[in-house]
């Protein structure tokens, strides 16, 4: 794997603090007759500065992948506010010490890359759901991996799994009256679009890179889905890159790679570079998207480091005339274009119906 793009996966946007502003800001974006969303936050404010003052009390709260880094830092900041919030992990041991911390905090089984789990969490959950942040992912597997339906592993479980996770769940949703779903992507979106011939890299090789981009892609489309097809029930949802953060999201990658991007030196020793962010910075955009009262009424778009991303042409070319550093506070046209939402809609619809066709159950949502 080439090291400088690498970088690209853990280089997000990175913006200086904004200056405190009693209320948020709408920048003209020049490019279209929309405006591009401010706020008073910045790079390195934290989810718990993001939710001061604001009391979610009574609200209940899904997120996946909640059992570590920064699905940790955003669960504990959503029940530090006063919500409910069930960690939806694969392995609900691992989150017992976060569950004992508050009494806001539960835990659910699910297994994302299970179709039958996601339909067992779903199935099992009761009442409305006022929030799913799906954080849960993999990163650049090193070989080809299929789940048990044959679907490609970053895919299934970045896509697919919480596509299934949030049809499942609309009624629960919908009942809560203005629920929100925060889609947590990456700045490797900007690298690929979603290859409609061959998703699943069934004929094409296999990159494990442009596999996890296309995954990433994938999510941003699916806010950009719901937000067309689920205005109507209430249901708002946007999508958000959290910044470079060192977590175990990296644990598949080789040790070249590592010492490549700066979080290992020749020994292989851990290094933290000064302009990575921790956790609680990194969580802070999912939380400002599925809480704060600054975003309501908000769909359909990608923030990043707090603040709504102009859209660009994405490409390799990007990487090419700057460099990681310069893949930064944007978001690529591929990843927001309404068409590309609405045909992606219909492939993982029908994925997953033929999934439930051939195991004997149905989901036609």
């Amino acid at each position: 794997m080439d090291p400088g793009w690498a970088r690209l996966h853990v280089q997000q946007a990175r913006r200086s603090d904004q200056p405190s502003h009693p209320c948020i800001n709408r920048r003209e974006r020049t490019e279209t007759a929309m405006t591009l969303i401010s706020t008073p936050f910045g790079a390195r404010t934290t989810a718990a500065e993001v939710l001061a003052g604001v009391d979610l009390t009574g609200r209940r709260m899904i997120v996946t992948g909640g059992a570590s880094g920064v699905g940790t830092a955003t669960v504990r900041a959503l029940a530090g506010a006063g919500a409910r919030v069930t960690i939806a992990t694969r392995n609900p041991a691992i989150a017992k010490p976060l569950v004992e911390e508050s009494p806001n905090i539960d835990v659910a089984a699910v297994d994302l890359a299970d179709l039958d789990s996601v339909r067992a969490f779903c199935a099992a959950w009761d009442g409305p759901v006022d929030a799913v942040v799906a954080n849960a992912g993999v990163m650049m597997l090193p070989e080809r991996q299929v789940n048990a339906q044959g679907w490609e592993m970053q895919l299934a479980t970045n896509y697919l799994g919480h596509f299934a996770l949030l049809t499942g769940l609309r009624t629960a949703l919908r009942s809560a009256e203005g629920a929100r779903v925060v889609m947590v992507s990456s700045g490797a979106h900007l690298l690929a679009g979603i290859d409609f011939e061959d998703p699943q890299f069934e004929r094409k090789p296999y990159d494990s890179r442009i596999a996890y981009a296309q995954s990433k892609t994938a999510d941003v489309l699916l806010a950009v889905g719901i937000s067309r097809r689920w205005a109507q029930d209430g249901i708002r949802a946007n999508a958000c890159a959290p910044g470079q953060i060192l977590t175990n999201l990296m644990r598949h990658l080789d040790a070249a790679t590592l010492q490549a991007l700066g979080v290992t030196d020749p020994d292989g020793n851990t290094t933290i570079p000064d302009h990575y962010k921790t956790p609680e910075e990194g969580a802070a955009t999912s939380v400002l998207l599925a809480a704060s009262p600054l975003l309501e009424g908000v769909t359909g778009r990608y923030f990043e480091n707090n603040q709504e991303a102009p859209v660009v042409e994405g490409g390799p070319h990007l990487m090419a005339e700057g460099g990681p550093e310069a893949m930064v506070d944007m978001v690529a046209e591929w990843a927001v274009d309404p068409a590309a939402a609405d045909r992606l809609w219909e492939y993982a619809s029908t994925t997953i119906r033929d999934a439930a066709d051939l195991s004997g159950t149905s989901d036609s949502r």
